[in-house]
């Protein structure tokens, strides 16, 4: 039986209301290209990933991804990546929002009161910039969202020793700080350097490397299990 290519986190599969996903590594895509290149390569089989989810193919919303703090709330699906962010939030159901990662940290937030989610793109700068904070500072004056209600998932990035800067940690720190509960964080812990089979990974790969995706969002009332 083929392993899936994609992993899903046990935190969030508790919030029946959400769905998520993190796309691994195409074996039939070739990546040794620039990201633009490669991200175009693999935009058709995302595409599929969010309708696979049960959310149109077409609901799929994406950054433009700078390596910033900046967060966009959105209530709709947006004609193009969202410029300048490497974060989104939204209310909205049948939106499904997604940030790619190939080293960098890719983190997820849900909150199952008031509905909101969002997802950010957290590397090293990102990571020193807050951009975990700024999103749930968002959520709560947006939303309602109290941060003690909000889960937050942390997906495979790079780690020490192969990279210097654990930013996995700083962006724990971050979310523990803007009010998330302990207990209501998880980090998978797995570093995207240790599995060329299943990951993409930016220092490893010199930068001609594939994108992995974070996918998430809260499907409309009806919607099939």
């Amino acid at each position: 039986m083929k392993k899936p290519l994609w992993m899903t986190f046990p935190l969030l599969e508790e919030l029946t209301e959400f769905r998520h996903r993190f796309t691994l590594r195409h074996p039939a895509i070739p990546v040794d290209a620039e990201r633009a290149e490669v991200v175009e390569r693999l935009w058709g089989w995302h595409r599929e990933q969010a309708a696979e989810l049960g959310f149109a193919a077409e609901a799929l919303c994406i950054a433009e991804q700078v390596h910033g703090a900046g967060v966009a709330v959105i209530d709709q699906v947006p004609e193009a990546p969202i410029a300048g962010v490497d974060g989104i939030v939204t209310a909205t159901p049948g939106l499904v929002i997604g940030i790619y990662v190939a080293d960098c940290g890719a983190l997820y937030l849900a909150d199952p009161v008031t509905g909101a989610c969002g997802i950010v793109h957290s590397g090293k700068k990102g990571s020193e910039l807050g951009i975990a904070a700024v999103a749930i500072r968002l959520m709560a004056e947006r939303f309602d969202s109290d941060p003690k209600d909000i889960r937050a998932q942390l997906g495979p990035c790079i780690r020490p020793p192969a990279y210097e800067v654990d930013f996995a940690s700083q962006i724990r720190e971050s979310c523990l700080e803007a009010g998330v509960l302990d207990g209501h964080f998880a980090d998978c812990g797995v570093c995207t350097s240790s599995d060329l089979q299943r990951f993409y990974s930016y220092r490893m790969e010199k930068g001609r490397t594939g994108r992995l995706l974070a996918l998430l969002g809260r499907v409309s009332a009806g919607s099939p299990a």
